[in-house]
C-alpha cells in the first residue's frame, strides 16, 4: 500500500534520517522501533505531511506523492496518532476530535447534534466513559490519549500510523484498543505501532523495521524474533536491566504521612483520597501502582503542596510534623517531584538545557544579585556527565531532545536541589528501553546514596524491577501493600480492582 524509498531528513546540524526505506502492506501491522532519537517520530511526520522537505520519495497506492501538510495527508488517507497530545486544552472532545472536518449544516452552520452524537459513538467504542462536551483540560493524560485515538479513528483512513498509544493508558484501554486494531486488520487497513513496550509487538505486529541513528538499519517477520534479539537489533549491543536488592532495614522514617484526604474537584462532598498514609525510610523505594482514576497522581501532587485548600493530611519528616500549603513548601523540606506529563509541568521546552537544569536553584547561582554564567555552566555540565544527557551543548533548546534525555534534565533539575525524598510520577512513560534502563539504573543508585523514593507507575514490571515495598491504590485508598519478595502480578492486580468493578465480575 506504500513504499518509503530512501527518504533522507535534515535539521539545521543535525540528520534525523538517512536514506531510510520501508513497506507498508495492507492489512498487515508493521512495528517500527529503535532507541529515543533514533528517527521514528521523524519519519512519521514525514508520512503524515507534518515535514514536506526531505530528499527521497514515497509511494501511496502506486503513485509518488508529496504532501503539502497534515490535513492533506488526512484526505489522501493517512491518520496519524501523535505520542505527544496533539489537543487543544480548552476545547471540548468532539470540538478536538472534529477540528477541521466540521459537519456543517444545509444552512451552513454547524451541526452541533450529528458531531455530538459521532463523539458519543467513538467514545463508547473506546469505552472511554466522559461527556461529548467535557473539556479536554479536565481530561487525565491517559483519557486524553484516548481522544486523539478517537480523532484517528473518525477517518476513514487506509493508513494509520500510531506512536506510542498505550504510553498512558490502562490495561483494560490496551485491551480494547488491540480488538480496534484487529477489526482495522480484517478491514485492509495497513498500521504503523511504534512503541517501546516491545511485548505489546509479539501480541499485534505481523512485521518489524528497526531504526538506529536515523538509518532503517533492519526489518523482516515478527515470527521468529525473540525480545532480546530486537533489543540487540535496536541499540547494537544486549541491555541488562537492573533489579532492585532488598534494602538494608532502617529504623527511622524519612517521611511518615498519616490520614491523608483530597477533597474531589468536582463532587466536593466527596473525597478523591481517602485516609491515605505511607512511610518511607532513607534508601527505600516505595511503588505505587494503581488503575487510571485510582489517585495515584493526586496522591503525589497532594504530599507536594500542590491542592493545599482541599486536602488535609499530618506529614512528619524525620520526626519533625511539617505544613506544607505549597511546592515552596515542599522543596524547603527537602521533596522533589517529577511529574506524569515532562512537557508540560517538568520542563521549560524554548529553553536551553542549561537554564531547564538550574531553574531550581537560582538563589545558589547568584553573584552579586545577578546570576552567574560560569555557576550555572558548571553545574549543568556536572548533571549532563553524571545523568549521561545527550546533547550537542548545553545551549541546545530542550524540545529538541529525545523523550529519554528530557526526562534526564528533569530529574537533574531536581537533583540539583539535593532533596531527601524524590517524587517519581511515570518516570519512563515514552522512553525507550535503555533509556529506561539507565534511569532504573539512577533510581537504585540515588537510594543506596540514602535518597527516600516514592515511584508511581502503570506498568506492573517497572514496579517490581525497582520497589522494595509496593502500596496499591483502587478508588482513593490503599488496599494492599506487598514486600518486594511477596508481590506478584496477580496479586497486584488483583488488589488494584475497584471493588464495585471485581463484585460485577464475580
Amino acid at each position: 500500500m506504500l513504499v518509503v524509498d530512501k527518504i533522507t531528513k535534515r535539521f539545521p546540524g543535525v540528520l534525523a534520517l538517512e536514506d531510510v526505506s520501508l513497506t507498508l502492506e495492507a492489512g498487515k501491522i508493521t512495528a517500527l522501533i529503535g532507541e529515543n532519537g533514533a528517527g521514528k517520530s521523524t519519519l512519521m511526520k514525514v508520512l503524515s505531511g507534518i515535514y514536506q522537505d526531505y530528499e527521497g520519495q514515497i509511494i501511496f497506492k502506486g503513485n509518488v506523492v508529496r504532501f503539502s501538510d497534515p490535513k492533506d495527508a488526512q484526505e489522501q488517507g493517512i491518520a496519524i496518532i501523535h505520542q505527544e497530545l496533539n489537543l487543544i486544552p480548552y476545547l471540548s472532545i468532539t470540538e478536538n476530535i472534529f477540528l477541521g472536518r466540521e459537519v456543517i449544516t444545509q444552512y451552513g452552520t454547524l451541526d452541533k447534534r450529528k458531531m455530538k452524537i459521532r463523539t458519543q459513538e467513538l467514545l463508547d467504542k473506546l469505552k472511554l466513559s466522559v461527556k461529548p462536551d467535557a473539556l479536554v483540560a479536565s481530561l487525565k493524560v491517559g483519557q486524553q490519549q484516548v481522544v486523539e485515538i478517537a480523532k484517528a479513528l473518525l477517518t476513514e483512513s487506509d493508513i494509520i500510523i500510531m506512536d506510542e498509544p498505550t504510553s498512558a493508558i490502562t490495561e483494560n484501554e490496551v485491551e480494547v484498543l488491540f480488538g480496534i486494531i484487529d477489526d482495522l486488520k480484517k478491514q485492509g487497513k495497513a498500521i504503523v505501532y511504534v512503541s517501546h513496550k516491545l511485548d505489546e509487538l509479539f501480541r499485534i505486529a505481523d512485521h518489524y523495521v528497526v531504526l538506529r541513528d536515523g538509518k532503517s538499519i533492519e526489518s523482516g517477520e515478527m515470527k521468529g524474533i525473540t525480545q532480546d534479539m530486537l533489543i540487540q537489533k535496536m541499540v547494537g549491543r544486549s541491555i541488562q536491566v537492573m533489579r532492585k536488592q532488598a534494602c538494608e532495614a532502617r529504623e527511622d522514617n524519612l517521611i511518615a504521612i498519616k490520614r491523608l484526604f483530597l477533597k474531589h474537584p468536582v463532587r466536593p462532598k466527596e473525597d478523591l483520597l481517602k485516609n491515605v498514609s505511607l512511610s518511607v525510610k532513607k534508601g527505600e523505594v516505595l511503588g505505587i501502582f494503581g488503575l487510571m482514576g485510582a489517585g495515584r497522581t493526586e496522591l503525589l501532587e497532594t504530599i507536594f503542596g500542590l491542592h493545599p485548600f482541599s486536602s488535609k493530611s499530618e506529614i512528619h519528616i524525620e520526626n519533625t510534623r511539617i505544613i506544607i500549603n505549597s511546592p515552596s513548601d515542599a522543596i524547603k523540606a527537602g521533596l522533589a517531584l517529577v511529574p506524569e506529563d515532562r512537557k508540560r509541568d517538568g520542563l521549560v521546552l524554548g529553553m536551553d538545557v542549561k537554564t531547564n537544569i538550574c531553574l531550581t536553584t537560582l538563589p545558589d547561582l547568584e553573584e552579586r544579585g545577578f546570576l552567574s554564567n560560569l555557576k550555572e555552566s558548571l553545574l549543568s555540565k556536572k548533571y549532563i556527565e553524571e545523568l549521561k544527557i545527550k546533547t550537542s551543548s548545553p545551549q541546545q533548546q530542550a524540545k529538541n531532545l529525545s523523550g529519554g534525555n528530557q526526562q534526564k534534565i528533569v530529574l537533574a533539575k531536581w537533583l540539583a536541589t539535593k532533596p531527601k525524598l524524590l517524587l517519581l510520577d511515570e518516570p519512563t512513560r515514552g522512553i525507550d528501553i535503555h533509556a529506561k534502563s539507565e534511569i532504573y539504573k539512577l533510581i537504585l543508585n540515588l537510594a543506596d546514596s540514602g535518597l527516600g523514593i516514592i515511584i508511581v507507575s502503570s506498568e506492573l514490571p517497572e514496579i517490581l524491577a525497582v520497589s522494595d515495598r509496593i502500596l496499591v491504590m483502587a478508588e482513593g485508598a490503599v488496599t494492599a501493600e506487598f514486600s518486594s519478595e511477596e508481590a506478584t502480578e496477580d496479586s497486584i492486580l488483583k488488589a488494584a480492582i475497584p471493588k464495585s468493578v471485581y463484585e460485577n465480575q464475580l
